[in-house]
């Protein structure tokens, strides 16, 4: 096998916003056709790189370069690997020139253009989809504007469907997919485009375990059967290590280690291992705040009939508890959370949420029933947004209907950053910067922050834990206890990493098929799983 050429290479790259250095004198070497992984925990410098990567406006390096050397037909303008230079173009058949570019100031050049036409981009979250559009659909749009012919467009996508393994989705909307295939939807889009890189930012963050390995195996399929520079970014080590072969270890912007994958998370894992958890503290449980009898919620399908989201729930949950709803994909746990959130009305049961000393029934429409309970709960949705031309301070209060004194504001925003992990410097750092110039997991804790701050006295938290490296997780597991100390909430954790519920929670349900089959310690839960669930859930927990 002839030896890989440079494909990217970066040279002092450094990035600052204002006065916060993002990237700093980032010295490295993509080969072409290689699998690269950028490891770190939230804020390392993670995105900004990607985003660097694929020339997107704003990301420009405050100092050094970005080099792509490629292999360029200047009478058709295509572009390939540099493996390529020397041969003959596939489109016009002219020779191929090897050609060294300074991607950001030749970034309107023909091949700084045609460079930017061949880097493919998966974010986390945002899944940029048409969402009255089928799967096919919105594979089929993706091929026309990566200009491919009419009459191959068809078989192109039925290609592409199987290439992703969701060719039994082909006729849904997208907006009636689960996470996972709508990240695989995404991915044949980014496909479509014949990438020769293909940029994979935390491509998993939010998907449970199962969907998480599909993608995984697609991408690591994709860039081997493809000839693709696949470069990934993951909280998860265990990611980086099963799809890259060679990574970059990233601190405060910074390059601490490039090497193997497998050292350099071995490495990254051990320096995990220091984080000694914190005790629990002490907490003596109140009495009941939530109880739910024989509560149901059936959905009605065409095409499945009759579904049992949660099928005859008996549920108490103490105050000043953390009590866990753990469960695969699909046994109902997300839905039993939005009943007791009161966003989503059962069929049949009885929900009941104490305000003082006063139980008060949340499915009585009015400011006397639900009114006056949903003031008192915060939800954390899984596919959380904030508000994205308002800085952080702004989210966290004006944007959310906060009016408060600026200094008292500025203070409260801080105390309840602080809360969730964040030293006092981090928090005046990103206290006045846009979501976009935050890392996934900044951002995720700003969500909680919002949540938190109008103090509700049962917070509500949809996997809380999903794009959170493992050192966050461990803080904001740490914070949550603290904050529950302090402010004396009542948490409820909907989640599928086990390893975040143990760490989280006092108490668990474990959910199946749309009812609760265990209660108890979190430990005792584990232990109730059966080989299917053990193989999604425990999956996530770190080394």
């Amino acid at each position: 096998m002839p030896e890989r050429q440079d494909f990217v290479i970066l040279r002092g790259v450094t990035k600052r916003f204002s006065e916060t250095v993002a990237l700093k004198n980032i010295n490295l070497t993509i080969k072409s056709g290689e699998r690269f992984g950028i490891l770190g925990r939230s804020g390392a410098g993670k995105s900004v790189l990607m985003h660097m990567l694929r020339g997107m406006k704003g990301y420009e390096p405050t100092e050094g370069q970005v080099i792509y050397r490629v292999a360029f037909c200047p009478r058709c303008k295509w572009v390939d690997l540099p493996d390529y230079a020397g041969k003959r173009c596939p489109h016009c058949g002219a020779s191929l020139e090897l050609r060294e570019v300074d991607f950001w100031r030749e970034m309107e050049s023909d091949v700084g253009k045609a460079i930017r036409r061949r880097i493919a981009i998966m974010f986390q979250r945002t899944f940029a989809l048409y969402g009255s559009f089928s799967a096919m659909e919105n594979i089929i749009e993706a091929l026309r504007r990566a200009g491919v012919d009419e009459r191959l467009i068809t078989s192109k996508a039925i290609e592409l469907l199987r290439r992703v393994k969701l060719t039994h989705r082909a006729l849904h909307p997208a907006r009636d997919l689960s996470g996972g295939e709508k990240q695989r939807v995404v991915l044949a889009r980014q496909l479509a485009l014949n990438p020769m890189l293909l940029l994979a930012d935390e491509p998993t963050g939010t998907l449970d375990p199962q969907n998480a390995l599909e993608i995984q195996r697609t991408l690591l399929e994709e860039s081997t059967n493809n000839n693709i520079t696949l470069v990934v970014t993951s909280h998860i080590p265990e990611a980086v290590a099963k799809i890259t072969e060679r990574a970059v270890w990233l601190e405060n912007g910074e390059v601490k280690v490039i090497g193997p994958s497998s050292d350099i998370v071995s490495a990254f894992m051990a320096e995990l291992g220091k984080k000694v958890l914190e005790e629990r503290p002490v907490i003596e449980a109140g009495g009941p705040i939530v109880k739910l009898k024989s509560v149901k919620k059936y959905y009605f399908s065409i095409e499945r009939g009759v579904v049992r989201a949660v099928d005859g729930v008996d549920l108490e949950i103490n105050e000043n508890q953390i009590f866990g709803i753990v469960g695969v994909s699909g046994s109902g746990k997300t839905t039993l959370a939005r009943i007791i959130a009161g966003i989503t009305e059962p069929t049949s049961g009885e929900v009941h949420v104490r305000i003082g000393d006063e139980w008060v029934n949340i499915l009585e429409p009015g400011p006397s029933g639900k009114g006056r309970v949903t003031a008192y709960i915060g939800l954390l949705h899984q596919e959380y947004s904030l508000y994205p031309h308002r800085s952080v301070l702004e989210n966290l209060t004006t944007a959310i209907g906060l009016s408060l004194p600026d200094e008292f504001a500025h203070f409260k925003a801080v105390q309840t950053l602080l809360a969730l992990g964040f030293t006092e410097e981090e928090a005046e750092r990103i206290i006045n910067r846009y979501p976009d110039e935050l890392s996934e997991g900044e951002r995720h804790r700003v969500a909680i922050a919002q949540v938190l701050i109008r103090e509700p006295r049962i917070v509500i938290l949809d996997e809380p834990s999903g794009t959170m490296d493992p050192y966050t997780r461990i803080e904001v597991a740490n914070s949550l206890k603290k904050a529950r100390a302090e402010l004396g909430q009542t948490f409820i954790i909907v989640s599928h990493d086990m390893d975040f519920v143990l760490r989280t929670c006092e108490v668990a349900a474990l959910m199946r098929t749309g009812k609760i089959v265990k209660i108890g310690d979190p430990s005792e839960i584990v232990k109730e799983l059966t080989p299917v669930e053990a193989e999604e859930m425990l999956n996530q927990m770190a080394h």
